[in-house]
């Protein structure tokens, strides 16, 4: 049992779009090391909360602790260290089109960093291999690349400044089920490498029962359900029935239940 203060907790959090309230009282932690997937329907403000927690929204009320600092209690140098530590790929990648994937990953290091050309050259590099990508990509622009190589180097970007935090916005969205699932292992190959803590807003049902510790349901404008993949499947919600237990859950629950009848579970 992880017994460590969450790396990020968010208490009785408020968005509203003029009238339109998005997010109301809503709670969540998110435990140092996890991956945790975020679902819910579309359009109940899962990337609000993401953009939210980034800063990138504003909330009307409540409160977002990231590495044990309130975020609204904090003077502007001292969250700028906080943002150094999260990285973000954004969905569909939203690389800079002008430039290339070197010069695309380097763009943190240029807005927070002060290093010589050189040095943001060999760290580029080693990030984009770290990503699995090859060092001729460094060279190319978004436009040449396929759309795993675009996840893959929006990733390497999220990478830049060595984070603790990657929030990650469907991140397998486009790619075919072989591209998914080796990001999939991509990002638990990081995880447990770089002890990075993931956010993972996504649909993908196979991200969900492979790499995620625990997933959080989004509705009713609050987080309804937080627990393991096992307490998705024995939720008696009506939409977490219907999302994991439904028609296009149904291959993979019966997959899963009878590997772990052979196992003789």
């Amino acid at each position: 049992m992880n017994t460590h203060p969450p790396v990020i907790s968010v208490r009785d959090v408020h968005v509203e779009f003029g009238q339109h309230v998005v997010l109301h009282d809503l709670d969540l932690d998110v435990r140092r090391g996890e991956i945790l997937g975020f679902v819910g329907a579309s359009g109940t403000g899962k990337s609000v909360l993401l953009r939210t927690i980034l800063g990138l929204n504003k909330k009307q009320a409540g409160s977002i602790v990231v590495f044990g600092r309130d975020l609204d209690r904090i003077e502007d140098e001292e969250r700028i260290q906080v943002d150094m530590r999260m990285g973000v790929l954004f969905q569909h990648g939203a690389l800079f089109s002008a430039l290339t994937v070197m010069e695309n990953i380097q763009v943190p290091m240029r807005e927070y960093l002060s290093l010589p050309r050189k040095l943001m050259d060999e760290l580029a590099l080693l990030k984009i291999e770290l990503v699995g990508l090859q060092r001729s990509a460094a060279d190319k622009y978004p436009s040449e690349l396929s759309g795993g190589m675009i996840k893959r180097a929006a990733l390497a970007r999220a990478l830049a400044l060595d984070p603790d935090i990657v929030f990650l916005d469907e991140p397998t969205s486009g790619l075919d089920p072989i591209g998914a699932a080796e990001f999939d292992e991509l990002i638990a190959k990081l995880r447990d490498t770089l002890g990075l803590t993931v956010y993972m807003v996504t649909h993908d049902l196979d991200s969900l029962f492979t790499v995620a510790d625990r997933i959080a349901v989004l509705g009713e404008k609050r987080v309804l359900v937080v627990g393991t993949i096992e307490d998705m499947l024995q939720s008696e919600d009506p939409w977490v029935r219907s999302y994991f237990r439904g028609k296009r859950a149904r291959r993979i629950v019966t997959t899963e239940e009878d590997a772990a009848a052979g196992a003789g579970v």
